[in-house]
């Protein structure tokens, strides 16, 4: 009689077939979720002392081992009760960083809530279930005392490792009090959000001022007519004007009103062309695009807090484009852009380039970075007058320096590293 082969793992009792667990990512962050009640090693060595005590006081019919055995018994039972009670009405809630950076330590606050009358939370430890991916590891922080009707804030250290917007949902209360016998958790939900940027080092000043865009003239400022920085000239008042720039001793000489004309100065322009094509969907291609995100949002950042107005373009499932500004909100926008960019399959560079030569004017430098060493004959890019950086190449990692720690092969979102 033949007997039946089963192919290990995938056909169980009955010829049914069993699904394999899925293997976890080599870049993703192990996440341990503990039982609702686990014995540590000091516990299992105490139950195997007790069970010993219990088998001795049967086999002599002792009175002081049965006493000994009850003793024991009852400590841990106490254990089991008293770790209940400590997390029963314990209420955590979060307080996330409004910026987060790829690379750059972030605080996350908890406050733990006690709801109880009467009895303290003590050794509480909570940790992160859901949306521990967006970190170097899984969030864990550890709260001592919690008295009877009050709030205790533990503040936490986490690295973030991955950019885009990440959701943290569950946690678990885990605690061990008071003999650490009994490991006693609860699981909670908390929906929190948190946007991690792209990572950002530090640009070399050589390749800011190569950036800058220089008038005809040589000069990097270019005044410019009706605004509110310096006296330009003068010229005749008209109905709706702002009363407030009217030239009162020059009106009162002529009898007609005179007002004043005001010029603003403005700075150079940058537009950063971001190209995330990817031809070969490969894990080398993908290290390169995050590394061109970080790149781009370095740039950005550098020159938004040296004064320059910037904006972007770039594809994210539609062309995305932010105009030229200035200011800290506005550099919130364009690195918030720039760590939501999905994967890129459908627009190649002669595309990108296209889209933006429409949104190049007067005094706007472009500054294409691209994974990838292009050809001049895309456009001659853009006639010879943008800058290309190349993220692969050694100008490029000459001119940006960042933290020897981030991995940029475990930057990218989850769910785009999932995608294939």
């Amino acid at each position: 009689m033949t007997p039946k082969l089963r192919h290990r793992g995938l056909i169980g009792l009955g010829g049914r077939r069993r699904a394999e667990p899925p293997k976890p990512s080599p870049t993703a962050t192990p996440v341990r979720r503990k039982p609702s009640v686990d014995f540590s090693l000091t516990g299992m060595l105490y139950a195997s002392t007790m069970m010993f005590m219990g088998l001795a006081a049967v086999n002599s019919q002792a009175n002081l081992l049965f006493g000994v055995f009850g003793l024991m018994l009852g400590v841990l039972a106490f254990s089991f009760l008293l770790g209940r009670v400590t997390l029963k009405r314990l209420e955590v809630t979060r307080s996330l960083p409004e910026v987060a950076i790829v690379g750059e330590p972030a605080m996350i606050q908890y406050q733990f809530q006690n709801k109880k009358r009467f009895w303290p939370s003590v050794a509480v430890s909570v940790a992160e279930l859901e949306g521990s991916e967006a970190f170097t590891h899984q969030p864990q922080a550890y709260m001592l005392h919690a008295g009877p009707g009050k709030t205790t804030v533990v503040p936490l250290e986490v690295v973030p490792k991955r950019r885009g917007l990440h959701k943290l949902s569950g946690y678990q209360l885990i605690t061990s009090f008071p003999f650490g016998f009994l490991r006693r958790a609860w699981t909670g939900v908390e929906d929190d959000e948190i946007l991690i940027y792209p990572a950002i080092g530090k640009v070399s000043p050589r390749l800011l001022a190569m950036c800058l865009a220089a008038e005809q003239g040589g000069a990097n400022i270019k005044p410019r007519r009706n605004g509110t920085d310096e006296f330009y000239g003068v010229k005749e008042f008209r109905e709706g004007e702002n009363p407030r720039w009217i030239y009162w001793k020059r009106s009162a000489r002529t009898g007609t009103l005179i007002s004043k004309e005001m010029f603003h100065v403005s700075p150079p322009r940058l537009l950063i062309i971001v190209d995330t094509y990817l031809e070969q969907d490969t894990q080398q291609q993908r290290i390169a695009v995050e590394k061109t995100l970080a790149m781009a949002a370095t740039m950005a950042n550098t020159a938004l807090e040296s004064g320059l107005a910037v904006g972007m373009c770039g594809w994210a499932d539609g062309w995305k484009t932010v105009p030229e500004q200035r200011g800290k909100r506005h550099c919130r926008d364009i690195l918030a852009a720039l760590a939501d960019l999905p994967l890129n399959r459908n627009t190649p560079p002669d595309w990108l380039l296209q889209r933006a030569a429409p949104l190049l004017k007067d005094g706007v430098t472009p500054v294409l970075f691209t994974p990838r060493n292009l050809n001049q004959s895309l456009g001659e890019l853009a006639r010879g007058g943008m800058l290309t950086v190349c993220a692969e190449s050694e100008q490029a990692n000459a001119w940006f320096k960042f933290d020897p720690k981030i991995d940029f092969s475990r930057s990218m979102p989850a769910s785009q590293e999932s995608a294939s």
